[in-house]
């Protein structure tokens, strides 16, 4: 039997480096201490955006 494994290096890759700017960005510009949890979520979920504007976009 042949084992294949793939990785998702890249994109894993991608989407820290995405969270990690997205995180300085929003807490960064956070007015108080729950506008940066707050900020803090929101680049968690990031990714989540992103895929929703592309779409809406592409008209799909």
């Amino acid at each position: 039997m042949k084992n294949e494994c793939q990785s998702a290096a890249p994109s894993g890759a991608i989407y820290g480096m995405g969270f990690i700017g997205a995180a300085i960005y929003y807490i960064g510009t956070a007015t108080g201490f729950w506008v940066g949890v707050l900020g803090f979520l929101k680049a968690i979920i990031w990714p989540i955006f992103f895929v929703l504007e592309g779409l809406k976009h592409f008209g799909i």
